[in-house]
C-alpha cells in the first residue's frame, strides 16, 4: 500500500508534498459553491468537502482535488491495482476522477463512483472500474497527474469526508 494522504501532516500537505484544492463550477459560469476544511470526525483526522451542487447556468459540480506530483510531473501507479479511500458522507453517491497526461481538456477524466454512509467505511476502486469521460484514450497508470473527489451531476447538498487515500497493489 502507498498512502497518498492520511491528513496527519501539520502543514496540510499530502504524503506526496502537494496540497488539496477546492474547485466548483463557478469557473465555468455555474453557481455551485465548494468548501474544504480539515476536521476530526469520530476521532479520525480528515478533509471535508461540503457545499451545494446546483445545476443553474449549466453547472453541477464541486470537488476537492490533489495533484499527485509537483509542477506538472506525473505519478507512476502502474504497480498498483486500485485506489482505496476511507470515507463517510451523507448517504450520497460521489465520484473519484483521475487525470493523466492524456486528459488535456478540463472536462476530460477517468471516473468511478462510490456511495457513502454516516459511518466510516473503506471503498476500493479498481483501476479497471474507471471509465474514460469525453476522451477515448485508455487509462495509463504510469502517467497520473491528479485525483479528484467530486459531487457532480445533480442538485444536492454535498458532505463528504475522507480520512485516507491510498494505492493498493
Amino acid at each position: 500500500m502507498m498512502i497518498i494522504d492520511d491528513f496527519t501532516a501539520a502543514d496540510g500537505r499530502s504524503r506526496l508534498g502537494t496540497r488539496w484544492q477546492a474547485f466548483d463550477d463557478r469557473v465555468m459560469g455555474g453557481v455551485s459553491v465548494a468548501a474544504t476544511a480539515p476536521a476530526v470526525l469520530d476521532a479520525r483526522r480528515c478533509l471535508r468537502l461540503s457545499g451545494d451542487v446546483r445545476l443553474d447556468n449549466n453547472g453541477g459540480f464541486i470537488q476537492m482535488a490533489l495533484d499527485l506530483a509537483p509542477a506538472g510531473e506525473t505519478l507512476d501507479a502502474s504497480g498498483f491495482r486500485a485506489i482505496a479511500l476511507i470515507v463517510r458522507g451523507n448517504d450520497q453517491r460521489y465520484g473519484c476522477h483521475l487525470r493523466t497526461t492524456a486528459t488535456t481538456r478540463p472536462w476530460q477524466s477517468y471516473r468511478a463512483g462510490f456511495d457513502t454512509a454516516a459511518a466510516w467505511r473503506e471503498v476500493v476502486l479498481p483501476f479497471a472500474a474507471f471509465a474514460p469521460h469525453r476522451l477515448e484514450a485508455p487509462l495509463q497508470m504510469a502517467h497520473l497527474r491528479r485525483l479528484g473527489l467530486v459531487a457532480i451531476g445533480r442538485a444536492f447538498a454535498a458532505d463528504l469526508a475522507v480520512a485516507r487515500v491510498a494505492l493498493i497493489a
